[in-house]
């Protein structure tokens, strides 16, 4: 399918989301002026044909041939010039797309950069933040855990303590009881038994 001014004309680009791109009004503009060209050249284009044609058809009725003939090349000439014209023209457009078309691949490629950079910077930061939280927490859990250790030992050497008095009193009392039942001790005979 040939591309014709009307084409580029009524082209529509999508919009770039991450980034604003090119002034659609400068592009707009330079789009009418390449159309305005192109079509000055696709007149020519034609132009030329119709006189090449109109030649062609002259010179094999007309009744000198030989005179003509000999200007065929030179006449015929302009037509190749003008066809490479448009051909150039068109290529100038393709040109021109193709290199729109890799600037906006290479915006996108940045952007992209861009963006991963961004998020492994977020990520970094995230992590770092977490692992001093993590570092935080273990510490003081650390200092809990070592308090509540301290504390269980300060309980286990009351308990000892503790023991040790009460077996001591107990003791003491037995004796104390012994000692009263002793001397005390009246004869079961006495008592009456």
């Amino acid at each position: 399918m040939a591309l014709t001014p009307d084409d580029v004309v009524h082209k529509e680009f999508q919009h770039v989301r991450f980034k604003d791109g090119f002034d659609p009004e400068e592009v707009d503009d330079y789009l009418d002026e390449i159309v305005v060209e192109w079509r000055k050249t696709i007149e020519e284009n034609n132009d030329l044909k119709a006189k090449l044609a109109a030649f062609e058809s002259g010179q094999s009725t007309g009744p000198v041939a030989a005179a003509p003939v000999a200007a065929t090349p030179v006449q015929a000439a302009p037509a190749p010039t003008a066809e490479s014209s448009a051909t150039g023209t068109s290529a100038g457009i393709i040109e021109l797309a193709q290199r729109l078309h890799d600037e906006h691949v290479a915006e996108g490629e940045s952007k992209r950069r861009q963006l991963i950079s961004e998020a492994e910077a977020e990520v970094t930061r995230i992590r770092t933040e977490a692992e001093a939280k993590q570092r935080e927490e273990s510490a003081r859990l650390e200092r809990e855990r070592n308090t509540l250790e301290s504390r269980i030992t300060e309980l286990r050497e009351f308990e000892r303590d503790y023991r040790g008095k009460l077996r001591a009193l107990i003791e003491g009392q037995l004796r104390d009881l012994d000692q009263k039942s002793s001397s005390d001790s009246t004869p079961v005979s006495a008592i009456g038994l």
